[in-house]
């Protein structure tokens, strides 16, 4: 190895990794100690951005070859190059080390050991700043994509099962306690149109995620005649970035996404708490399927919820993950800081739980059982006492007045050891004269939700209107 003019005689001593170190050491006479190449090296985590850094290198590249900075012969031996390395790290033939810091020097080094001095033009006009910013966007733009297809594979799951139970009846809760009978059907909707939200802010953060920042190097461009619209164009980015030291120090679209993701656990652990206790003896709504279920290392009667709770559990991972990322960004001055390091670990690690409860969720619900007799004796009984009130409204009593007469129907039914569907029309008249003989077909829940008609509400008939505007969707 020649040794350059400023550089150590004793180089050629220096230990593995002493290539990686040169690319960037240039200013430094001594290099880090182990300690610290370990505690600032990104490698162990963001080395599963490798497709993205070579995706982003080969079109930056291409770039350069236009604008007269690469020879044709030096764009063929860097795109076979990057190539090849993607393919030893798929394979897990590449040596790493750590420290080549980051999976951006890890490709460099290993592409100048492959294809010589040509590898030592890829770097030309750009940042590791403005690379790393283009790797998250290229990554996070495809995960996000995935993502999508999973909450909306999910949302058909339950528009599916909500289907077959339009007639349905369970009871509605409020605090915990019964409230008002509704449908299975509706109840699964609410679901439905929780994950439509999930989607459409998904959607937003994909939007917002793909705009391309290569060009801003460091933090304030380059001198290079670089053709930024190429490099967008090439990697099927819309838009490019208007301020080279907004490019490389924004991480807004990695809190969009940890954001969306966040408000998508919450929805997935709510549903979650739902079916736990669904299956409880206590409610006996439905039967967990064994093949999501776990026994207990002690009682041989035990079918525990544990896929459920550990769905409810990473919630407050992943909620942890974005209260992590606005807490690095909320005191970085501009440009780059290398706490934006810490993005990368938040982003991965909101997916790695996400993405799973999403897809086993989706396969859970069509395998839980149902026990609708029970679903519909829990829905009568005193749920059905706003039903009585708004009788007596419709009839000309004022509501609060209304109010009054069916709470009182209520305690003293209840002190009899009755409930409202056992009343007869006299029991009904002795507390109001507005009561007439059809008030006695209010007081079955079949009746209560077909009534309740209107938009958005629970009746069969508007639950298939619903169904069948989210069909056409």
């Amino acid at each position: 190895m020649k040794v350059r003019r400023g550089q150590k005689k004793n180089l050629k001593a220096a230990p593995a990794g002493a290539a990686a170190r040169n690319l960037i050491r240039g200013r430094f006479a001594r290099g880090r100690i182990p300690e610290v190449e370990a505690f600032t090296a990104s490698l162990p985590f963001d080395r599963r951005l490798f497709r993205h850094d070579i995706r982003g290198s080969i079109a930056h590249a291409r770039m350069l070859e236009q604008a007269g900075l690469l020879k044709p012969g030096e764009l063929r031996a860097i795109v076979g190059g990057l190539e090849r390395i993607e393919s030893e790290i798929a394979d897990g033939r590449f040596k790493f080390d750590i420290a080549d810091e980051d999976i951006h020097l890890a490709v460099e080094r290993r592409l100048i050991a492959l294809i010589g001095e040509p590898g030592r033009k890829l770097h030309t006009g750009r940042s590791r700043n403005d690379q790393v910013a283009l790797d998250l966007r290229l990554y996070l733009r495809d995960e996000i994509a995935g993502v999508i297809a999973l909450v909306a594979r999910l949302r058909a799951v339950l528009i599916r099962l909500a289907r077959r139970h339009v007639a349905t009846i369970m009871p509605g809760y409020t605090h915990l306690q019964r409230a008002q009978p509704v449908t299975l059907a509706h109840h699964l909707l609410a679901y439905v149109e929780m994950l439509g939200r999930d989607r459409e802010r998904f959607e937003q953060s994909a939007a917002r995620t793909a705009i391309m920042p290569l060009g801003a190097g460091a933090l304030a461009g380059t001198t290079l005649p670089l053709d930024r619209r190429m490099v967008a164009r090439a990697l099927g980015f819309k838009a490019i970035t208007a301020n080279s030291m907004d490019a490389v120090s924004d991480r807004d679209f990695a809190v969009d996404f940890l954001s969306a993701a966040a408000l998508t656990q919450v929805h997935l652990s709510r549903m979650s708490e739902e079916i736990i206790l669904w299956t409880s003896t206590e409610f006996g709504f439905a039967a967990l399927p064994d093949e999501f279920s776990t026994g207990s290392s002690m009682m041989p009667q035990k079918k525990n919820p544990d896929l459920l709770e550990l769905v409810r559990g990473k919630t407050g991972r992943v909620i942890g993950d974005l209260v992590a990322m606005l807490t690095v960004l909320k005191g970085l001055p501009l440009a780059y800081n290398s706490d934006l390091q810490e993005d990368k670990e938040r982003v991965f690690d909101a997916l790695d739980a996400l993405k799973p409860a999403l897809e086993l969720l989706a396969k859970f619900w069509p395998k839980l059982r149902f026990d609708t007799k029970r679903m519909r004796a829990a829905a009568g009984g005193f749920a059905l006492a706003t039903d009585l009130a708004e009788y007596l409204v419709s009839r000309g009593t004022a509501f609060r007045r209304a109010h009054e007469i069916a709470g009182a129907i209520v305690r003293e039914t209840a002190e009899a050891g009755s409930t409202l569907e056992d009343l007869s029309i006299a029991q009904l008249r002795r507390h109001s004269s507005a009561f007439g003989a059809d008030a006695i077909a209010i007081l079955r829940a079949e009746n209560s939700v077909a009534r309740r008609t209107i938009e958005g509400g629970p009746a069969p008939s508007t639950v298939k209107r619903r169904l069948k505007e989210l069909g056409r969707r």
